[in-house]
């Protein structure tokens, strides 16, 4: 079958060939880079600040000491939690991808004897696990905690978890050095699981109770070539809600099946539930398989599962996992603001999960959401500086308790459990990879950012550029220059808030529907805009230094939530451009909770550059004059109140 055919039996109108893997390919991170800007300023923050603070962080709680214990390197006992050593390859990860753009000998060198401690603690089977390999099997080990044995515990012990994020950074280490020392342990590990795990007689017929290493399985077989690997993936996938197949998963703590994803087979689910961080590894993996097998079950459930998620079970951050209780997505309109969870590590897997929707079908709405969560529900997890955390991103805060833990409600360096942060740095590095894609002959402009990158267009080397002051103002300038003139078609996303949409779907929508006021130049020669699936597509023969402008208005909205999400009702919320803005009270008297919009309110842009690491500030006039600040800023300057959502005086 066609892989067009098969889409479009999947209800989806776009046009794609047969394609071994995704049809639309990232322009790889390597290949694109950032300039001074607003991204540039947070990878920079990343890089000096962020990877360095978990590094230190990692090492002050004993987290490389666990696998020098493990190797017999060093005397000691276990630190921490049995998942902690994931935190480390994740942060691992991170380093990677900042090698990458930046090459730095001490940081190259520094990985390098991390990995040195990896080999150690790896068992010569290929098995990897301190906590186990400390203990001893079961002499120490709490059963619930780890199992008495080999993954007989998955739910709880992390095993699988843990080594899927060691396939991650190790394949990242790999592209970025060329060095196999740690791909070469990742695969000595994985070859240990597909001897291990799987439906042949005498192996053990278990899945990850933390979904992960299903992904990351995909990214080693893309790397080794080797199918075993995304045929363990698959049926680390396929085992999922089969009780016929394999036993029912130990439940410790009363979670019930569907916090793991297991009441039913995949190919039977249609909605997100149970852990949200969990969750959206499995739909990330699950849409690698259905590109890379053109397997149409799996696709139709994936973009039903989408569609639950965003467009029923998603804050207007872009934030996910709304229930505190098991971290996990709430029934459809349960989006509660002073108790939102809304995981910053959820809001990482969102990101994940919609770039693959997004290089599966073409459809700009999953970069939309990608563009969300990004400045928003992923950007607030962080502080400017880049040195403290949010685990959690409420809608609103009284400033005083930490979420229901009874701590001043600040940001934290670190916490007991640390994948929040690590996530952060893992991700943060990689953004460049998400800016640009190709598909056969056609160039993606995805993100705005001040960026470089050169692609080849039909073998020819062409260079684009982008200049912009995004996310503050819309105007972005774009110049093509290929090695020599060539046609092919530019598509640059119009954002959905461009475009009177919020967010896919009915779940939030702007009070007043402005007229779209989307400019385009060529060459200076104002042209006409016609936009077609979210993309303005320009199909011409581009001749080096040819300058596109793209101006998108950027007013100040005004958001409402569909009636039927009842913490919102009566209440409006305040975005600009890709920017959705909150009240603290640092700014506004001390308070935020009780704050009202009159109906229409003005508000004047004011951009303060000494503010924040340099925001857009929105400011009202009247007898109760506010100022509102990005909601991914809050929280910078100490514990205050904080609301996103206002209530409103008058219609």
């Amino acid at each position: 079958m066609k892989y067009s055919t098969w889409l479009l039996a999947a209800g989806l109108s776009v046009q794609i060939v047969f394609s071994q893997d995704y049809p639309i390919t990232a322009v790889p991170l390597s290949n694109v880079k950032l300039q001074p800007g607003f991204w540039y300023n947070r990878l920079e923050a990343a890089r000096q600040v962020t990877i360095p603070h978990a590094f230190q962080k990692l090492e002050e709680n004993g987290k490389f000491d666990n696998f020098a214990v493990a190797g017999g390197l060093k005397k000691g006992t276990f630190n921490g939690v049995r998942f902690d050593e994931s935190d480390v390859y994740k942060v691992m990860e991170g380093a990677a991808y900042t090698l990458q753009n930046h090459y730095d000998a001490k940081l190259d060198h520094y990985l390098d004897s991390l990995i040195t401690l990896v080999a150690a603690a790896q068992e010569p089977d290929g098995y990897l696990y301190t906590i186990r390999t400390i203990f001893k099997d079961s002499t120490g080990l709490k059963d619930w905690i780890a199992g008495p044995s080999r993954y007989s515990f998955e739910n709880g012990s992390h095993e699988l978890y843990n080594v899927g994020h060691l396939y991650e950074a190790a394949i990242a280490h790999f592209q970025a050095t060329g060095k196999r020392t740690f791909l070469d342990i990742a695969i000595k590990n994985a070859n240990h699981l597909v001897k291990t795990i799987g439906p042949k007689p005498g192996q053990m017929i278990v899945v990850p109770g933390h979904e992960e290493t299903e992904l990351a399985l995909v990214k080693l077989f893309r790397v080794t070539g080797d199918k075993r690997y995304l045929d363990l993936a698959r049926f680390f996938v396929d085992m999922r809600g089969r009780a016929d197949k394999r036993a029912l998963y130990q439940d410790a703590h009363n979670l019930g099946p569907a916090y793991f994803q297991d009441l039913k087979p995949v190919v039977q689910q249609s909605e997100a539930v149970g852990h949200a961080v969990r969750a959206q590894y499995l739909y990330a993996a699950m849409t690698d398989l259905a590109a890379i097998q053109h397997d149409q079950p799996i696709l139709n459930a994936v973009l039903k599962i989408w569609n639950d998620a965003t467009t029923r079970k998603q804050y207007i951050t872009g934030g996910v996992g709304a229930r505190e209780n098991g971290e996990a997505f709430d029934d459809p309109y349960v989006l509660p603001n002073d108790a939102a969870y809304a995981e910053t590590c959820a809001a990482t897997a969102n990101l994940l999960w919609n770039h693959r929707m997004f290089l599966l079908t073409g459809e700009s709405k999953y970069m939309d959401v990608f563009e969300r969560v990004l400045y928003n529900g992923f950007l607030g997890g962080v502080s400017i500086e880049g040195n403290k955390f949010f685990y959690v991103n409420p809608m609103s805060s009284n400033g005083k308790k930490d979420f229901g833990n009874g701590e001043p409600a600040l940001r934290s360096p670190w916490f007991g459990i640390n994948c929040c942060p690590s996530n952060v740095a893992r991700f943060l590095p990689s953004l460049p990879g998400y800016l640009y894609a190709l598909r056969n002959n056609e160039l993606f402009i995805n993100l705005f950012a001040d960026s470089q990158t050169e692609v080849k267009m039909n073998e020819t080397p062409v260079s684009v550029q982008q200049q912009t002051n995004y996310p503050w103002d819309g105007a972005i300038k774009m110049t093509i220059s290929p090695k020599k003139p060539i046609a092919f078609p530019l598509l640059i996303r119009i954002p959905g808030w461009a475009t009177n949409q919020p967010m896919p779907g009915d779940l939030y929508r702007y009070v007043t529907q402005l007229p779209q006021s989307i400019k385009l130049t060529i060459n200076g020669q104002a042209t006409a805009v016609a936009v077609e699936n979210g993309y303005l597509k320009l199909h011409r023969t581009w001749k080096p230094g040819d300058v596109v402008t793209l101006t998108l208005a950027m007013p100040v909205r005004e958001v409402v939530a569909i009636d039927k999400v009842k913490a919102d009702l009566g209440k409006v919320a305040i975005e600009r451009g890709p920017i959705v803005y909150c009240a603290e009270g640092v700014d506004n008297g001390g308070l935020a909770l009780n704050l009202r919009a009159p109906a229409n309110q003005l508000y004047s842009p004011e951009l303060r550059k000494d503010l924040l690491g340099g925001v857009v500030v929105l400011k009202s006039a009247g007898a109760k004059p506010t100022t509102l600040i990005p909601y991914y800023a809050w929280n910078n300057r100490g514990a205050t109140e904080m609301a996103v959502w206002f209530g409103r005086i008058g219609k």
